[in-house]
């Protein structure tokens, strides 16, 4: 792929910038251009209840590295003080906010997979949307008036599945379920209510994401993920997080990023359109093979989709 920096001079704030999408969201904008506020709760200082090792500060020397200006900001997103002061900071620094992305999850420790309402633990569930749900809230509530000064603003809900995929697909649990349908709906509602202001929002699904757990959870490192196929061959199909990075940099860097407001979409469907890459220059379509082959019991062969 082309380097370009159509970003130069836009300013983001990728809430949840930690670690998975959201680091490699911050990363991509930056390598287009943009100065990025990477946010989270987990500093070289002091971890998160997620307990792992990456950290904010890694993010933003990363985001700098690959051609933007990283900026490290400690905020617990639950915590609306925080929020509106990093508001009032990205404001004093750079007068605009042109591009917010909600990616704020941080519940894998909390999830109970495949398991009815009734055996799930409450604590455990609402301790996941309030994470999921109310932290990309929060921050919208804080984060839009700055946005909605300039007209070209885009905000993008980060889930796990697309409205259509999810409408007809039960989702792990009631509350996973919950959260990443939620998201679908914010990125909807705030659609309607940026449309005036000539702002766009739009939720974007990875499709099958190769973060740091998911790498864990097969026993592989990026560079010899394809053994994880032995464990699941489905997982031939995977992507890594800098996709759905990219995928975001060019909708951002679209000057007519407009026609897609309100609508729910994924990377795979993005790539086809933008034309960008995964890394190693595949074009993975995730939840295309989802439906068409894992829902549809065939044997895994990601043959035309990717």
């Amino acid at each position: 792929m082309t380097t370009t920096t159509p970003l130069t001079g836009k300013v983001a704030l990728v809430a949840g910038a930690t670690r998975g999408a959201g680091r490699q969201i911050a990363i991509q904008l930056g390598a287009a251009g943009a100065t990025v506020y990477a946010t989270g709760r987990s500093t070289r200082a002091n971890r998160s209840e997620m307990d792992r090792p990456e950290t904010i500060e890694e993010t933003a020397e990363l985001v700098t590295a690959a051609g933007g200006t990283g900026i490290a900001v400690q905020v617990d997103h639950l915590v609306p003080e925080q929020v509106r002061d990093l508001v009032a900071r990205i404001d004093a620094e750079q007068g605009r906010l042109d591009v917010l992305v909600n990616d704020v999850w941080g519940s894998d420790h909390l999830i109970t997979w495949e398991k009815p309402v009734w055996e799930q633990p409450l604590d455990a569930g609402f301790r996941t949307l309030r994470l999921a749900v109310d932290t990309h809230i929060i921050t919208s509530h804080f984060a839009l008036p700055l946005l909605i000064r300039n007209p070209g603003g885009l905000v993008v809900e980060i889930g796990d599945g697309t409205k259509a995929y999810n409408d007809t697909n039960y989702r792990l649990s009631v509350f996973y379920d919950l959260a990443k349908v939620s998201v679908n709906r914010l990125a909807f509602t705030q659609a309607h209510e940026l449309e005036p202001h000539g702002c766009t929002a739009v939720a974007i699904s990875p499709g099958w994401i190769r973060s740091e757990l998911m790498l864990e959870h097969f026993g592989v490192t990026e560079a010899n993920w394809r053994d994880g196929t032995a464990k699941d061959p489905h997982f031939a199909i995977s992507e890594t997080p800098a996709y759905v990075g990219r995928a975001i940099a060019a909708l951002a860097a679209d000057p007519d990023r407009a026609r897609w407001n309100g609508r729910s979409t994924d990377s795979g469907e993005l790539a086809t359109e933008y034309g960008f890459t995964d890394l190693d220059g595949s074009r993975p379509q995730g939840f295309r093979y989802i439906v068409e082959v894992v829902n549809a019991g065939r044997p895994a062969d990601v043959t035309g989709y990717r």
